[in-house]
């Protein structure tokens, strides 16, 4: 099919790239010149495994043609679907700002006007229920001057995808939601998403656009309350001398509860969850209900970097008599989770923005990250490697789980005072290094 992309963040690059190497033909619209001319080279705009590779393939002087990229609108009417993934940023009160994706719709809703054909909108951008119909869709007829079922369809298909590996989750799904009022408009979307359904016999949820909507949110949600769950149940554990790993693989043998999501450690960051779940808790006190349970996830979530420098606090004072005042502290990992340069609501920003104010001059390193910290914090030196971050620190911090600092070492050697405060359970123990685990 005929399909277009409009947004190229980590959705909608990831999303283009995907579909056209399952056999569509894919045009992916982005207002910034830079990412589409990059797309246009055959390079990957973002940071995620296996795309470059897919970029390479699909577009470009030498890809198979399958995936272009421009900044003009008209080429939505010569395809058959549109995919809407634009962001949807949370307001200072944590409710949803789906403004951009207003303006998206605007857009695309002008340029249906001159199109003759039946089109189908899919919105793929995280929305709280009921935006599709109530909020997107009048924008669409309004500047189309066409009616939703009679002039084009409109569908909701959230996605499912972690930054990182989100070209293996999209080619690997562990389900399809496709979400649709009206049936012309669902059936484009069983066509869009079947070779990949047929290739992977993933499971389809078929239901309403805003059931489709609320899946999402109940999804992200679920498992930020797992991660802030067993983040509670192992701080609990270190009261009392226990291994929350030892305690976590436990329960994780019962299939009720399973193991993932089940490590313990300095909290959830990135662009979904916490973002998703202010906004569905916004927009659940919206209606008078208030989600307790939701609240309490945020709030064990937020206490995790403090208790990460916290712990440090506790050891560098036995080997400092000024504690943090005029410590080096190395920060190892800036990026929200590995396998991505990512820094929003990464749990670096509170754990350095902790250290500074308790006096301490921070050293970071990340293997991939550190060209995007500037934007999320002040005067931090970036070390070229780990090796360097910790030459002559007084103290360590682990806040992502890269491979690499898996087996540190000799270059905890090289440390002032070697006090090791791991909030991923990454580095190895060894003799030689105050060595603490954030919920071990």
């Amino acid at each position: 099919m005929d399909l277009s992309i409009v947004g190229s963040g980590y959705v909608g690059t990831t999303v283009a790239a995907c579909f056209a190497d399952l056999g569509h033909d894919v045009v992916n619209i982005d207002i910034d010149e830079s990412v589409v001319e990059t797309i246009n080279a055959g390079e990957a705009p973002i940071h995620e495994e296996g795309l470059s590779e897919l970029i390479a393939e699909h577009a470009g002087p030498d890809g198979t043609g399958r995936l272009q990229a421009t900044t003009d609108y008209a080429a939505v009417r010569d395809t058959e679907v549109t995919f809407l993934c634009l962001p949807t940023p949370q307001k200072d009160d944590g409710s949803i700002d789906l403004s951009i994706t207003e303006a998206g719709a605007s857009q695309l809703g002008k340029t249906l006007a001159d199109k003759a054909d039946w089109h189908t909108v899919v919105v793929k951008s995280t929305v709280v229920p009921g935006s599709t119909a109530d909020a997107i869709t009048p924008i669409l007829e309004r500047e189309s001057d066409k009616r939703v079922g009679e002039g084009f369809g409109v569908g909701m298909n959230p996605e499912f995808l972690r930054e990182g590996t989100a070209v293996h989750d999209f080619l690997n799904p562990d389900k399809v939601v496709l979400g649709a009022d009206d049936d012309r408009a669902l059936g484009d979307m069983r066509d869009v998403f079947a070779p990949l359904v047929e290739g992977t016999d993933a499971p389809v949820v078929e239901t309403d656009t805003r059931t489709a909507e609320m899946i999402k949110y109940a999804n992200n949600g679920f498992l930020a309350a797992k991660i802030s769950l067993i983040n509670d149940i192992g701080n609990i554990c270190k009261e009392f001398g226990v291994d929350a790993y030892e305690v976590a693989d436990a329960i994780g043998l019962d299939d009720r509860i399973s193991e993932q999501f089940l490590q313990s450690g300095v909290g959830w960051g990135g662009s979904c969850f916490p973002k998703d779940v202010a906004a569905i808790v916004a927009a659940a006190e919206d209606t008078g209900y208030d989600p307790a349970v939701l609240n309490a996830v945020v709030e064990v979530n937020d206490r995790q970097p403090e208790r990460l420098v916290e712990l440090l606090a506790g050891h560098l004072v036995e080997r400092r008599e000024s504690g943090f005042d005029g410590a080096e502290i190395a920060v190892l990992g800036l990026a929200f989770k590995p396998g991505t340069d990512d820094m929003r609501n990464s749990r670096a920003i509170p754990v350095i923005d902790d250290l500074q104010e308790r006096g301490a001059t921070v050293t970071a390193y990340d293997p991939v990250a550190a060209d995007n910290a500037p934007n999320y914090v002040d005067d931090v030196t970036y070390a070229e490697s780990a090796a360097a971050a910790l030459d002559g620190a007084d103290g360590a911090v682990v806040v992502t789980d890269w491979d690499e600092f898996a087996a540190l070492d000799e270059e905890f050697d090289a440390m002032a005072t070697p006090i090791v405060v791991d909030g991923r359970r990454i580095v190895e123990r060894r003799d030689g290094i105050t060595y603490e685990g954030l919920t071990w």
